[in-house]
């Protein structure tokens, strides 16, 4: 996939570091050596250093002794990581008890470790449940200053190159928030767009979309979507963003041009933002299958530092391009 070539070379270029807290999954350690052999990114690896060894030698790995290897059972950083971490959730009953024994959890630790500033992003979920990727994340990670939300994005590869940036567009939330308020949608859209020009390298064009265009009909689902495309625009004046579209006004110019002929994105958005996850879910699968586009994701968005959930069907690929696009994500301001 071209696309996920192009973010793979812009990571390279940029010189982060990223945790891989399963670092004993056999997917994951192969991974880890591929990134490394392509200058991706630099590789921590939380694990028993032993077992991984093992792993290693399994796979005739060339690159992972250049990997940091963390022992979760034996963390040289564990005073300073306790001290922050009481420091940040004392009030929620973490105790330097509570908080070594946090440590001893992989997903815990590299959550830690991005919040502390010692890596730069964490991928995980190749053998855990997203809520569990999620859980650490949001304690001590946290969202970005101003964002209540945390959404999911998918980059989309669609073979017919009218659409979009010559095929490529990006839809969201299709993974995490299943009805958001407008404000919540307004942000959305605003992280969205950023995710687009940070990753995919392009000036984003964002659509709202509703079964509606324009006033073309009213009731609270449209006006929900009215609201959020008002506020996303106070919240972005820089950015492109246009609503309510429907939407084939959103990426067909000819129909753009009948129902929303004053949009600067009706007939070209790239960027597609759903008025629901049940909506956005939906339709990114039948574009996947229908279209046989590729879709990438999800992304999450919304994290004060970049951490992104594996499905556990991961292929080692799967894992390559997701830390390429963690790198990335490093770049969103």
């Amino acid at each position: 996939m071209e696309l996920i070539q192009q973010i793979k070379r812009k990571a390279a270029s940029c010189n982060r570091r990223i945790v891989l807290p399963e670092g004993t999954e056999p997917r994951t350690i192969q991974a880890a050596d591929q990134i490394i052999a392509e200058g991706i990114a630099q590789i921590t690896l939380i694990g028993n250093p032993a077992e991984i060894e093992k792993l290693a030698k399994e796979y005739s790995l060339k690159h992972i002794q250049q990997a940091r290897i963390v022992d979760p059972m034996n963390v040289p950083d564990a005073d300073r990581y306790i001290e922050m971490m009481v420091a940040l959730r004392g009030k929620k009953g973490v105790t330097p008890e509570i908080a070594a024994q946090q440590l001893r959890d992989p997903l815990y630790l590299g959550a830690v470790m991005v919040k502390a500033g010692d890596v730069d992003g964490e991928v995980a979920g190749a053998r855990n449940y997203t809520s569990d990727v999620l859980r650490p994340a949001l304690q001590y990670v946290k969202t970005k200053p101003g964002v209540s939300i945390v959404s999911g994005a998918f980059l989309m590869d669609i073979p017919d190159r009218s659409f979009g940036d010559n095929g490529f567009m990006i839809f969201a939330d299709c993974a995490v928030t299943p009805n958001p308020t407008a404000s919540e949608l307004a942000e959305i859209a605003v992280m969205t767009a950023r995710t687009a020009r940070a990753i995919g390298g392009i000036e984003p064009r964002v659509a709202m979309l509703s079964f509606s265009t324009k006033g073309s009909a009213k009731n609270e689902m449209t006006e929900k979507v009215v609201e959020a495309t008002a506020l996303a625009q106070k919240m972005a004046p820089d950015l492109l963003i246009d609503g309510e579209l429907q939407s084939d006004a959103a990426t067909v110019p000819e129909v753009a041009r009948q129902k929303a002929p004053n949009s600067p994105v009706a007939g070209r958005a790239n960027v597609l933002v759903f008025p629901s996850l049940e909506v956005g879910n939906i339709v990114y699968k039948l574009v996947q299958r229908m279209a046989h586009a590729e879709a990438v994701g999800p992304i999450l968005q919304g994290m004060a530092s970049p951490v992104n959930d594996l499905s556990r069907g991961c292929s080692v690929s799967d894992i390559v391009g997701l830390v390429a696009i963690t790198v990335c994500q490093t770049e969103i301001k």
